[in-house]
């Protein structure tokens, strides 16, 4: 009965849109493979999603291409942001983008925007970030089993047609 109660809370937890949301977004200023400067606040008015990826991760390239699906759907209603940190490098990230046809921006961080975000010095990826028109993190999403449908599904549709229509 114990292990059913653990099970419960874990799944409970791992479905909630998690304890880093509820607040403003970190703001940030990070150069794409193109060395174009992308700031948090040029999207102010925009639905963010904020996305932190490694291009080895097979789960990362499931979301990029759901991600690249918000962008041809919503247009310029709703913003997708990748972040790459070490060990990714301009070539990886060219690669990247290119075997997934992504026309949204891979942006550079050493680090410390991911830290920023995650309250913590290390994380794992792929970790989605819903951030509203106003700033706020809405809901942010780590990969698991119980919000595979965010990552690898249509959940996120569902997510972001609630938020733009609540607007």
């Amino acid at each position: 009965m114990r292990l059913f109660f653990c099970l419960v809370a874990c799944a409970a937890t791992l479905m909630a849109a998690g304890d880093l949301s509820g607040r403003r977004a970190p703001g940030f200023s990070l150069v794409d493979v193109n060395f174009t400067q992308h700031d948090l606040q040029d999207y102010r008015g925009k639905v963010v999603l904020v996305d932190f990826i490694q291009t080895s991760c097979p789960h990362c390239g499931e979301l990029s291409n759901i991600l690249q699906e918000v962008v041809a759907k919503y247009g310029s209603k709703v913003a997708v942001l990748s972040i790459v940190n070490p060990p990714d490098t301009t070539a990886t990230v060219k690669q990247y983008v290119a075997q997934h046809k992504l026309t949204y921006p891979l942006l550079f961080d050493c680090g410390q925007v991911a830290a920023s975000y995650m309250k913590a010095p290390s994380f794992d990826v792929p970790h989605l970030f819903i951030v509203d028109a106003q700033g706020m993190i809405q809901s942010d999403y780590g990969y698991s089993p119980f919000n595979r449908g965010i990552f690898e599904g249509r959940d996120l549709f569902a997510e972001l047609d609630r938020m733009l229509k609540s607007r």
